[in-house]
């Protein structure tokens, strides 16, 4: 079974947020800050008014407080609507 967003949205597998400091001071789960980054997984097909420019495997970034979280079989997700994307790493 798979996920596939429909119209403008997107699936995107969060990048993990970092266990240790550069100090190796370790960041408990309650201090960590949300990623900003993340993959591209699956797309939807876009809207009659806007094409879908997002591509399963690409990198981006997203704003802090953007999508929906969802766990699908023990893996977390966000799905979000394409414009909630801010930029494609290249």
């Amino acid at each position: 079974m798979t996920i596939k967003p429909l119209a403008d949205r997107v699936l995107i597998e969060p990048t993990a947020a970092e266990e240790v400091t550069m100090s190796g001071i370790y960041i408990p789960d309650s201090a960590k800050e949300k990623p900003l980054k993340g993959k591209v997984v699956a797309t939807g097909n876009g809207t009659k008014d806007e094409e879908m420019v997002l591509k399963a495997g690409d990198e981006v970034l997203y704003g802090k407080y953007a999508g929906t979280e969802i766990e699908f079989e023990g893996t977390k997700y966000l799905i979000m609507r394409q414009s909630d994307v801010l930029a494609v790493i290249a």
